[in-house]
């Protein structure tokens, strides 16, 4: 396993090589890997070429991801060819001391749901800013229908949230899916379990960026002090 003791200051990128360099140790030879999406992600991904020549490839929760593992040779595959992952590794916007997540700031939620949930093993790689007692001080992304929008944001504001249509280039910003993302400002999520089933129940919502029943089963945590791994039983070193 690389190193994980860093210099006595480290920018936040510098911390995500770092998480992404010790996301190694938890891919097993020969197996297919889940990958997530995002800038801490990219980090893995490169450190990941490192050892494609041991692995068989990777099911991939984004283009994105899908055109750097590609870029690096690693063969990607189709979820619906693959039965089962050891590991999916992606980062988090936020993720709390149970390993509940908020995900989707890179718009890709949905897909990482489903490779989550085709793993046995969530491992998180996140800086230590990523770190809350309680979720939602991070904008909560949603992917919805295009023509379910308005009636959520509704629905939203009864919960004291408020939800804005993700924009880019002036335009609604359209998901690998094909849809619109909601970012839902001042909510805090005190349940994240119920909280995530009672928005999934919402005609028009396909996927809330809650992960609680994907949750997180180890975080690696990049800390000026090095990587502190997090196993949501309870244990830490």
């Amino acid at each position: 396993m690389p190193p994980t003791t860093p210099p006595t200051t480290m920018t936040q990128d510098e911390l995500k090589a770092l998480v992404g360099r010790a996301a190694l140790a938890y891919v097993e030879p020969g197996q297919i890997v889940g990958v997530g999406t995002g800038s801490t992600v990219n980090c893995f991904i490169d450190a990941l070429a490192t050892m494609r020549d041991r692995i068989a490839g990777a099911v991939s929760s984004s283009e994105a991801s899908t055109q750097r593992l590609r870029a690096h040779g690693i063969p990607v595959f189709d979820a619906n060819d693959v039965d089962e992952l050891a590991v999916y590794i992606d980062g988090a916007d936020e993720i709390d001391p149970r390993g509940y997540m908020i995900k989707g700031g890179g718009a890709a939620l949905t897909r990482e749901k489903i490779v989550a949930a085709m793993a046995r093993r969530f491992v998180c790689i996140a800086d230590q800013s990523k770190w809350v007692q309680t979720l939602g001080r991070f904008p909560l992304p949603v992917e919805v229908i295009p023509m379910a929008a308005r009636r959520l944001i509704r629905q939203f504001a009864a919960l004291g949230g408020e939800a804005r249509l993700r924009l880019r280039d002036g335009a609604p910003l359209v998901t690998d899916n094909g849809q619109h993302i909601l970012d839902v400002h001042g909510l805090r999520i005190d349940d994240p379990l119920a909280f995530e089933s009672m928005v999934n129940d919402w005609p028009g919502v396909v996927t809330v960026g809650v992960f609680a029943h994907q949750r997180a089963h180890v975080c690696l945590l990049g800390t000026p002090e090095g990587v502190r791994t997090i196993a949501f039983d309870g244990s830490a070193a």
